[in-house]
């Protein structure tokens, strides 16, 4: 699956500049000016990582970070901030608010482009591996394998691709329509209740008898691969 990050930036010239040299590295982009769009934005689509403009008209970068780290559906999204502030208190204030990383304006693209590579290393050190493991199931990516417990779990390809995209992201919450773009497609419309029906599935087939059920219902919001927490 194609990595996606959101830039959220008002300069266009710049944002051109992100798109191309991103694109050219294989991300998906999508791009907003506006904060309160930028929040929008990760409640409807799936994002890997967040590049957020420290000033920005209406809503700070710092606002947006502060509000993304008080949901559980974005706590966890990697977050880089740009800013043309480059004294060290902004820098703390930037990495206390929870980005992830700080890049001062002016920046060579490369650079960033690195940086970017290592906070996304640091957020999904599992995309590197051909192997996936949490707790005890282990997903063998060249063999299209599953097993639990050393037991193999046999399951269909869009099973198989929502526990992958579950155990690149361990803990986080999605909602359906998030689930959808991911693991069917951004742009194919189905029926959210879908989503339901492989959630049942994938568990089904991963539950063996006294096993504990790693798939967390929350509700209102969507699901997650949690091992620590029981249904909601």
């Amino acid at each position: 699956m194609t990595p996606v990050i959101l830039i959220v930036e008002d300069e266009a010239d710049l944002v051109e500049l992100l798109r191309y040299n991103l694109e050219r590295e294989g991300y998906e982009i999508l791009a907003t000016p506006s904060g309160e769009e930028a929040l929008l934005i990760v409640e409807e689509r799936h994002v890997d990582l967040m590049l957020l403009d420290w000033m920005l008209p209406h809503m700070s970068g710092i606002e947006v970070c502060r509000q993304l780290r008080r949901k559980p559906g974005s706590r966890a999204l990697p977050v880089i901030m740009l800013t043309a502030r480059g004294e060290q208190a902004d820098r703390v204030r930037g990495l206390d608010t929870g980005a992830d990383d700080y890049v001062t304006k002016p920046f060579a693209p490369e650079e960033l482009i690195a940086r970017i590579h290592a906070v996304m290393r640091r957020a999904r050190p599992a995309l590197s591996e051909e192997r996936l493991t949490y707790s005890d199931i282990e997903m063998n990516l060249t063999e299209h394998k599953v097993a639990r417990n050393n037991r193999p779990v046999v399951l269909g390809p869009t099973e198989f691709r929502l526990l992958r995209h579950f155990m690149e992201h361990p803990g986080r919450v999605f909602s359906r329509d998030q689930l959808i773009d991911s693991v069917w497609g951004h742009g194919i419309f189905i029926d959210s209740r879908t989503v339901d029906v492989h959630i049942r599935r994938l568990r089904k087939a991963l539950n063996g008898k006294d096993e504990q059920d790693v798939i967390r219902t929350v509700r209102s919001a969507g699901y997650a691969l949690d091992a620590e927490a029981a249904i909601a």
